[in-house]
């Protein structure tokens, strides 16, 4: 990390309110508008950054930015960005679920979807985030393991370690409601 990016971020962590006023008055702008060309929503861009800063001041102290500070305000507000994406899908499909007459017959088949759509919900809260990310890109989004690798600049390995945690923990939680999932 550059002097300039390690003097701020000390500053910061140090309590240092004008050098984080400064910082979020040179990116807001311009992250606002990178963050709009992922997601095409202005309000939703403009909180997505908005959240980033509160989350960044708030953690300031536990932060350690390994890369420059820019890289590591885009990555964030970046995967914020992806995740608000893989949310509004997620919706979708459950809307699209949910207004299918042929999925839902029968008042047993509505309850037993609506309690393993709450397992599946509950699992993807209990999951770490970046476990949960992963999992969401290799089965919401359909990509494969070194795509989501590259995307989140991670070994394929790590890709592949996160999945199986994902996976064993759904088996067991499925399980729990007598699903077979082998």
């Amino acid at each position: 990390m550059g002097f300039s990016d390690l003097h701020k971020q000390g500053r910061i962590k140090q309590n240092d309110l004008s050098e984080f006023e400064e910082l979020f008055k040179s990116y807001y702008n311009p992250l606002c508008n990178y963050v709009y060309s992922i997601v095409k929503d202005k309000d939703q861009s403009e909180e997505i950054v908005q959240e980033f800063f509160y989350n960044y001041w708030k953690n300031r102290k536990e932060i350690s930015i390994k890369l420059s500070l820019k890289a590591y305000i885009y990555r964030s507000v970046r995967n914020s960005a992806i995740r608000y994406l893989q949310h509004k899908q997620i919706e979708q499909k459950y809307l699209n679920n949910l207004h299918s007459e042929d999925l839902v017959t029968s008042p047993s088949l509505t309850m037993e979807y609506s309690e393993m759509n709450e397992v599946v919900e509950s699992t993807l809260s209990q999951l770490p985030e970046r476990c949960r990310q992963i999992f969401e890109l290799s089965r919401y989004n359909g990509l494969k393991y070194h795509e989501i690798a590259d995307l989140l600049s991670i070994s394929v390995k790590t890709v592949e370690a996160d999945m199986s945690k994902a996976l064993f923990t759904f088996r067991q939680n499925l399980g729990k409601l007598g699903i077979n999932t082998h």
